[in-house]
């Protein structure tokens, strides 16, 4: 059994620590291999890994066991709780980590992946590009099997020969773009609407036809203010809810 290892993490100082925090344990939590121990590092430990105080670590942890990821037992340490899921409405205050913890911990199939002619509804973010790497990937729900989602990214050329498809069926798009290719993604923008399902999305996920999903359309942009990547992702309706918080600091 290998050791828990958390991802690093960027703190941003106009968003709460321990937030940041949690959303970074999160997705590590949940994105984690099947041979890792449950068994979290020390407060002290994560503390000095993740830059911040004592305190900070312990309100992130908090959190975290308030969601039911994670059990905490006095004199003998913190524990994954090994049957533990994504909770549904998130709260999503700005921070990339938020974006991979909401996109992690569900079981990932990828459908297929290759080159093709960039769609039109996504010229405007490849004005120049004839062609886009597209990977298609189911998720299904951990315990059940049952899907829950699907996505198409359309991805930069250049960035989809450094990208092992095998690392999708563990890890977002996003995470993947950021920790293994090394892009600087320097925002995120989100769009969700309301839809009718479509012949290859009713399939997909196992709901009648014309019936209510959730459209999900992410645009990752790097630190040049390029398009890197556009996420599209199907979500069953009766599977998703979607919260924004805005905090007023």
């Amino acid at each position: 059994m290998t050791a828990f290892a958390p991802d690093s993490l960027v703190l941003n100082r106009k968003l709460p620590l321990w937030y940041q925090v949690s959303q970074s344990l999160r997705a590590s939590i949940l994105g984690r291999t099947p041979d890792a121990s449950l068994r979290l590092p020390t407060e002290e430990r994560l503390a000095a890994h993740y830059g911040v105080s004592v305190l900070t670590m312990r309100q992130a942890l908090k959190e975290l066991e308030e969601e039911g990821l994670i059990s905490r037992h006095r004199r003998r340490g913190t524990f994954i709780e090994p049957g533990a899921r994504r909770s549904t409405p998130r709260r999503l205050l700005g921070s990339i980590d938020a974006i991979v913890a909401q996109q992690s911990g569900e079981r990932t199939t990828v459908l297929g992946h290759g080159a093709e002619p960039v769609p039109g509804e996504l010229a405007e973010y490849f004005p120049d590009m004839s062609e886009v790497v597209a990977y298609r990937r189911l998720r299904s729900d951990g315990e059940s099997g049952e899907p829950t989602n699907w996505a198409e990214n359309a991805v930069l050329p250049e960035l989809a020969t450094a990208i092992d498809p095998a690392d999708l069926e563990r890890w977002p798009m996003t995470k993947v773009l950021r920790d293994v290719v090394g892009v600087r993604i320097s925002r995120i923008t989100d769009t969700v609407e309301a839809r009718l399902a479509d012949p290859e999305t009713a399939g997909l996920l196992q709901v009648p036809l014309l019936s209510p999903i959730l459209h999900y359309t992410g645009v990752t942009y790097d630190e040049d203010g390029r398009v890197v990547d556009v996420a599209r992702i199907r979500y069953r309706g009766d599977r998703f809810s979607f919260t924004v918080t805005v905090e007023a600091h």
